[in-house]
């Protein structure tokens, strides 16, 4: 299963590169929130390919919505993490893929198709990049970490929007990265190349492959209440582990300082 997944990504990955510096066609779904027709490729192959091998499977994909199976069997499917990025250019983007099995994470896969970066988790098994065994960083106090964070795209409306969370966290953080992909995000935690990503507003299928990453490289992902996090759910944390539990405490306060 997780060579067939694998193997997917890169290939839908291939479609993104190829198409990366074409004239593409646009949809807006939102002012900071759009879909190309590359998106709609890369998920085309992907869905194409999971009914060619699996028809039984269920299928939640960003684009496409639901399909249903009849088994116990579902994939996430996020065809282009990053697409602001994709259609400016910018080469921070990626394929994301999740298998869970009666609700509970199997197989993860994110790919970056602008460095031939393929990280993958399958449960109990541990994480890898390009064959490489993945263990989050020894960073054991906040002050001396890098976060990753992300924003929803109903900010401009929607008061709850993170803006007061990253502002209090950068006083207490080396510094803070918004690189655009929370699934790429994710795996940079897993790889410990940052500490720890915090993000709210989020989809099932932009966060399940790189939470499984996490976990099987030593981290720890919850929510912001420091809960057992789910794919259904929209806020997540992740981290190293040892730097867990004062990044949810300064999520608190500033939950708390906005209040009063």
């Amino acid at each position: 299963m997780l060579s067939f997944t694998t193997d997917l990504a890169r290939r839908a990955g291939a479609i993104l590169r190829s198409w990366l510096s074409a004239r593409r066609e646009v949809t807006s779904k939102g002012h900071a929130d759009v879909v190309t027709d590359a998106d709609r490729a890369s998920e085309a192959l992907i869905i194409s390919a999971i009914r060619e091998q699996f028809p039984e499977h269920a299928i939640l994909a960003e684009e496409s919505g639901a399909t249903a199976g009849q088994t116990d069997y579902l994939w996430l499917i996020d065809p282009l993490d990053g697409t602001l990025n994709y259609l400016h250019g910018m080469p921070i983007f990626s394929v994301s893929l999740a298998l869970l099995y009666r609700g509970e994470l199997q197989v993860g896969v994110v790919y970056d198709p602008s460095r031939d970066e393929i990280f993958s988790a399958e449960v109990g098994k541990g994480a890898h990049c390009n064959g490489r065994s993945l263990r989050v960083s020894d960073t054991s106090e906040l002050i001396r970490s890098l976060l990753t964070t992300g924003f929803p795209y109903d900010r401009f409306n929607q008061p709850d929007n993170n803006l007061r969370e990253h502002n209090r966290l950068l006083m207490k953080v080396q510094d803070i990265r918004r690189p655009g992909s929370a699934a790429m995000d994710l795996c940079y935690v897993a790889a410990g190349r940052s500490d720890a990503h915090w993000e709210l507003g989020l989809s099932p299928w932009d966060v399940a492959a790189g939470a499984l990453i996490v976990r099987e490289a030593g981290g720890l992902v919850t929510d912001w209440d420091a809960q057992p996090w789910h794919p259904s759910g929209d806020r997540l944390v992740a981290s190293n582990g040892a730097i867990h539990a004062e990044l949810l405490h300064e999520l608190a306060l500033a939950r708390t300082e906005d209040a009063n």
